[in-house]
Order: C-alpha cells, then sequence, then structure tokens
C-alpha cells in the first residue's frame, strides 16, 4: 500500500506542476514560446508519474520563470518636453555645452517623430524603418567627466527605466548571450537580464566602458561581433538570446555606450555608433562645479551643516590647483570628502564649532599626499 505521505507528495508535485501551467496559459508570453513551455511542462508531467521528475522540474520552471519576467508587451511612455529634459542635464551637470545640445537635438527628432506619428514605414524614398530607429550613443572621454551619470539623467529625463551593464573585462559571450539550456547552471545573458530588471521593453542601457571588453584580442572579437548583433538597427529586433532561444525585440532600448578610447573598438560597430566626445573640465569648470554640485553633496552626506563648513572663494584654486591636470572631478571629490571628514572630526571631538577654510588654513584640510603649495 502506497505510503501517505508519498501521495502527499506526488499531490504536491501535480500542483506545482498544474500552476506553473496555469501561470504560463495567463501571461502575455509570445505563442510559439508558450506552445513550446507547454511541451516542457508535459514533459515534467509524464516524468513525475513515472516518480523521477525533479532536475527536469527544476529546470523547466527556472525556464518558465524567466519567459514569464520578460516584458514582451510593457513600455514606459516618454516624455519629450525639450525643457524638462534640458532641466534634468543641468541638475546634475555643469557645461559640457556641446554634449548636451547633441544629446537634445537626437530627443527633438523623437519629439517630431511622436508628434507626426511616423510609422516604420514611412512612404519616404531612400528612407528606411531602420533609419528611424533611435541611434546608439557613444560617449568617449577620459574618467570621472560624468558619461555614466549622465546617461542616467537621460533616462530620468524620458521617464525611462534605467540599467547599467559592465563590459570591463569580459571572460565570454556567454555573459552577453546567454548559454544553452542544456548546459549546467544556465542563464540568460546580460541584456535579458537587463531587460527582466528594468521591467519594461524600452528602457535606457549603459553599455559601460565597451572599449575594455577584453584584452585577449580573439575574444574581444567575438565581443564585438555579439555587440554588433545587439546594438545595430538592422539586426537587434530579433535578438536570440541562446538560454531563452526566442527572438526579443531590442530595438525599442536606448542603448548608450560609454568609453575611454576608441582604439579598441571594432571597425564594424563604430559604423553603428554615434559618436559624442566629452572634453576635460578646466579648473574654473572645476571651481563651479565643486561649489554647486560636489559640496551641498558632501554636506548631505556627512551630516554637516550648512553654517559648519564654508570654504573662502579665494581658496577654491588652491583646492582645485593640484587637480588641474586631472581630466575629471573624482580626484577632486575624494579630496573634498577628505576634507570635510576633517572638519567633522574637530567638530565632533569639540575643537572647533565650524571652519571656514581659506587660504592660510588649507593645506591643512588637504591630503598630505597631494604636496600641495609645496
Amino acid at each position: 500500500m502506497t505510503d501517505i505521505s508519498q501521495l502527499e507528495e506526488q499531490s504536491q508535485t501535480y500542483s506545482d506542476i498544474t500552476e506553473l501551467l496555469e501561470k504560463l496559459e495567463a501571461s502575455k508570453v509570445p505563442t510559439e514560446l508558450k506552445d513550446e513551455g507547454r511541451k516542457m511542462i508535459v514533459r515534467v508531467f509524464r516524468m513525475a508519474k513515472k516518480g523521477s521528475y525533479s532536475t527536469e522540474f527544476e529546470s523547466t520552471a527556472r525556464y518558465i520563470d524567466w519567459v514569464l519576467h520578460i516584458p514582451w508587451e510593457t513600455m514606459s511612455n516618454d516624455s519629450l518636453d525639450l525643457t524638462k529634459i534640458r532641466e534634468e542635464l543641468d541638475k546634475y551637470h555643469f557645461g559640457l555645452g556641446k554634449v548636451k545640445e547633441r544629446i537634445l537635438a537626437y530627443m527633438a527628432v523623437m519629439k517630431l517623430r511622436e508628434d507626426k506619428k511616423l510609422s516604420s514605414e514611412t512612404g519616404v524614398k531612400g528612407m528606411t524603418a531602420t533609419y528611424l530607429r533611435p541611434p546608439v550613443l557613444c560617449f568617449v572621454g577620459l574618467q570621472g567627466l560624468g558619461k555614466t551619470t549622465i546617461a542616467k539623467s537621460i533616462a530620468n529625463a524620458l521617464g525611462r527605466k534605467y540599467v547599467r551593464i559592465s563590459l570591463a573585462a569580459f571572460g565570454s559571450i556567454a555573459q552577453l548571450r546567454g548559454s544553452a539550456r542544456s548546459n549546467a547552471d544556465a542563464e540568460p545573458g546580460l541584456i535579458i537580464q537587463a531587460i527582466r530588471q528594468s521591467g519594461t521593453l524600452n528602457p535606457v542601457i549603459v553599455m559601460d566602458e565597451i572599449d575594455k571588453a577584453s584584452g585577449i584580442e580573439s575574444l574581444r572579437n567575438d565581443i564585438m561581433a555579439a555587440l554588433l548583433e545587439i546594438l545595430d538597427p538592422a539586426q537587434n529586433e530579433s535578438f536570440v538570446d541562446r538560454y531563452i532561444n526566442y527572438p526579443v525585440d531590442l530595438s525599442k532600448c536606448f542603448f548608450v555606450c560609454t568609453a575611454n578610447t576608441l582604439g579598441t573598438i571594432s571597425a564594424a560597430l563604430l559604423d553603428r555608433l554615434e559618436i559624442i566626445r566629452f572634453t576635460s573640465y578646466s579648473d574654473d569648470e572645476k571651481i563651479v562645479i565643486a561649489k554647486q554640485y560636489v559640496m551641498p553633496r558632501i554636506i548631505a552626506e556627512t551630516g554637516l551643516l550648512e553654517d559648519q563648513l564654508r570654504i573662502a572663494d579665494e581658496a577654491w584654486p588652491l583646492i582645485v590647483r593640484p587637480m588641474g591636470y586631472d581630466a575629471g572631478i573624482r580626484q577632486l571629490e575624494r579630496t573634498m570628502n577628505n576634507l570635510a571628514r576633517k572638519v567633522a572630526y574637530q567638530i565632533v571631538t569639540g575643537e572647533t564649532t565650524s571652519v571656514v577654510v581659506s587660504p592660510d588654513n588649507v593645506k591643512k584640510y588637504l591630503p598630505e599626499d597631494l604636496g600641495v603649495l609645496g
């Protein structure tokens, strides 16, 4: 006679399988993929009847979970008010006038297309649907110039979800394109993971450090080929991840790549990118950035009050000067954080109640390893 516990276990097995099928049937998964899911569930059901199903059920449940969480029909609506977009770009980034103007020009085209409700078939001789798709922007410049953060501002301005993928030192194209379900520990690649994370089919996806994809030339060539498939508007409307094994439309994504240099990016991929160069900040620009952007954030983060730390105008050039040869502001941010921590220590220990940094005492608050002012 069958043991009661075995019957209960068998009943639970069928319940899990039925629940999986119900979720699949109620979803907006494409018909062909739904049919494939049904076949997988039927196979698990047959194995369960024979008392051997555990591994097959786990892999099937994991696959269907991924399929269910791809936002096949979910997209966010773009907010294409150029005035608000400009305000968002200015909110966290000083200067970069030419960069912002080029970004706004792309946004203006998107606005015109929305207003005129252009279809994928334009009817204009020589103009294809591919031509009308959003360009893939590539921000090029040294570290600390705000390439990644301005991409986030674009997402905020448009009202789109933001996802970042770091391409530095990729070890395999499977990280991008996923691995076949027959492999142990198979899972989708980072592109599908980003789509799932965003919950929409049209997020802003930042492909960070695209120039550092791999130090091995043969592997880098493979990665560049995979990136071409992902980023090329002529190909990415039917991107096939090896794990999902079904076309996913990436053409609605807003891709932004970042790089320090273009030397390691393949010519074929460069041909698909709209290059926007970020130039180094001058000392005068860094002073404005430090005053208007960095200082208020650091004051808030350290818990200081505004009147507990002030920096005299005459001291700013001396604070920025050691970093004059730094293209970006990362070193400046580290220096100002160090300064604020020293002031916080003095206040907490009762040494003082407030500090005004001036040319006379600035050396006291700057890191010793900078070797400033002799």
